[in-house]
């Protein structure tokens, strides 16, 4: 059913009616005409647990069957080496996301919407296309992670997919976006079961501390291959910062009817999720450096579920059951995750009825995306034959190659005016952000110049791409003028307050947005370049199922 909005709506740029109204969270409810100041702690607090919800979510969310297996095999490959890599990504998960919220927030369009009215249908096709694509990729490797969970602990797998794969679809059909929520955060709780694991497997506190502060390449093997690091480094920046969580979150923010005024309520609630997905990261990779330090499986890591084998082995039963209980939780709410992103921005691309308030009856087109993508997910994923480790790493390896693309066309919308007003960015996190596409965009060449010469690819050759890269971006920057900030003169304009009420104007009421020819080149530039990347990865990860097999 397309949606018929009325243009002069207070509702500003909104495609959902259904997004408009009162804020109806897991932990509480706040009216839409509450407008009172948060005066005393306990106001806020109740603030803040009617907003907890989005930040936690896509955290969590992001903690999936694919980290799981990316986190595991780093401990159980390189030990504790490359803990280095989460504290790192700390920042920058926290930058991407809270751009993210202020877009959702101010603009209550999703990022798909945005894309496709602001830099065109080419444009805007591409970014769809790579997040379908990419999502449903994901939703196998959720599946996966459930079937070797259940391999685990000795269930039916055609069974137990089958009936989580229902469970996911109900969950999102109930219409009632309160139910959904109440019932991820619920799945959120289980990620804590990687805590006691961790105090059950006993790791080297001080060897962690070092190496989570460190960076460092670990000491590769007889025969061991810098390209096979790099590949799993690629991977963990994909596992932890998905393109996928960009559309999801600033989706979800619009459903649950978050606005200006609440931004440092979901900020909070951001950190509180950041939080919980570096605690779980670290402990995976922690417990399985200890765990099978010294032992034949050390080095040699084939799947998550033979991670929670290996538990049971070396450490007991019940850390090993634990494990994949959290790993069939951490698949569950991940594929909810991935699912809604994937049908919230076709909701938003095709102007169709797409939100959680209504019931699948209001919302057949929005439905059908949600629960085909899982159909199919689950179906390949008890069909004979499909090679589940290489697919998960792989999966991984191209979300961290595809997340530069998906990066600048966040950072350009922060930076358009007419979309974000008085919310653009700062020169500060323009500078971040631009440092962050930079670095992610060697990676990518680390990794080309990995698969193309594998032989000749060592350190020295990473500090040459690194140094020459770092030294172009820095140029580029300069010469571009890519840092320049529009928010001093935007903010000035509007007088002390009135950010918390500035929404977006209805999306035929901007004005066209001024790209250079020079910007278009240099995007279709990284674009044309991180489909190589794409196509080389996907060509290293052949070479090692071939080899391993």
């Amino acid at each position: 059913m397309t949606l018929r909005i009325d243009p002069n709506t207070t509702a500003g740029a909104v495609l959902d009616q259904a997004h408009i109204g009162h804020i109806q969270g897991a932990l509480g409810t706040i009216h839409k005409d509450d407008i009172g100041p948060r005066a005393n702690l306990r106001h806020r607090l109740l603030t803040l647990l009617a907003i907890v919800g989005p930040g936690l979510i896509v955290m969590v969310g992001d903690n999936d069957a694919g980290a799981f297996s990316t986190y595991s095999q780093a401990g159980q490959n390189y030990g504790t080496s490359l803990l280095w890599t989460l504290l790192l990504l700390i920042p920058v998960l926290y930058v991407n996301q809270e751009m993210v919220l202020r877009l959702g927030a101010v603009t209550g369009v999703g990022h798909a919407r945005l894309i496709l009215e602001r830099f065109g249908k080419f444009w805007g096709a591409f970014s769809v296309i790579d997040l379908f694509l990419l999502n449903a990729l994901t939703i196998v490797t959720e599946f996966i992670g459930i079937s070797l969970a259940l391999d685990y602990l000795g269930f039916n797998k055609i069974v137990g997919v089958a009936i989580s794969a229902a469970v996911i679809m109900i969950s999102a059909g109930t219409g009632s976006f309160r139910r959904f929520e109440r019932f991820a955060l619920f799945l959120c709780l289980g990620s804590l079961l990687l805590v006691p694991i961790f105090f059950m497997v006993h790791p080297d506190l001080g060897q962690m501390t070092h190496d989570l502060v460190v960076p460092q390449l670990p000491v590769l093997p007889e025969g061991g291959k810098l390209s096979d690091v790099i590949l799993l480094i690629i991977s963990i920046v994909g596992t932890t910062i998905a393109p996928w969580q960009l559309f999801f979150q600033q989706s979800y923010v619009i459903d649950k009817r978050i606005t200006p005024r609440f931004i440092r309520y979901g900020r909070i609630d951001l950190w509180i999720g950041i939080a919980v997905v570096i605690v779980g990261a670290v402990a995976m990779i922690a417990f399985a450096a200890a765990t099978f330090a010294g032992q034949p499986e050390a080095g040699n890591f084939t799947d998550a579920g033979a991670v929670a084998a290996g538990i049971d082995k070396y450490v007991g039963h019940l850390p090993g059951v634990l494990f994949a209980i959290a790993l069939i939780d951490a698949a569950v709410i991940g594929a909810c995750a991935v699912s809604l992103s994937t049908a919230y921005a076709i909701g938003d691309v095709f102007s169709v009825n797409h939100s959680l308030h209504r019931k699948p009856t209001e919302m057949k087109a929005f439905y059908a995306v949600y629960c085909g993508i899982l159909a199919v997910g689950a179906a390949l994923v008890v069909t004979p034959g499909v090679p589940l480790g290489q697919l998960t790493n792989a999966v991984q390896a191209l979300a961290g190659v595809l997340l530069p693309s998906a990066t600048v066309f966040l950072l350009l919308l922060c930076n358009d005016k007419p979309v974000l007003g008085p919310w653009v960015n700062r020169r500060g996190m323009n500078l971040f952000t631009g440092g962050v596409i930079a670095a992610l965009v060697l990676m990518s060449v680390i990794l080309t110049a990995s698969v193309l010469f594998p032989d000749q690819t060592d350190a020295t050759v990473i500090c040459w791409i690194l140094g020459v890269g770092s030294v172009l971006a820095i140029v580029v920057a300069l010469v571009s003028g890519a840092f320049k900030s529009a928010s001093a003169d935007t903010q000035d304009a509007f007088p002390a307050g009135a950010r918390d009420t500035w929404r977006m104007p209805p999306l035929h009421k901007l004005p066209a947005m001024n790209m250079s020819n020079k910007s278009r080149i240099w995007m279709i530039t990284l674009r044309a370049y991180l489909v190589i990347a794409a196509g080389l990865v996907l060509v290293r990860i052949v070479v090692l199922a071939i080899s391993g097999a």
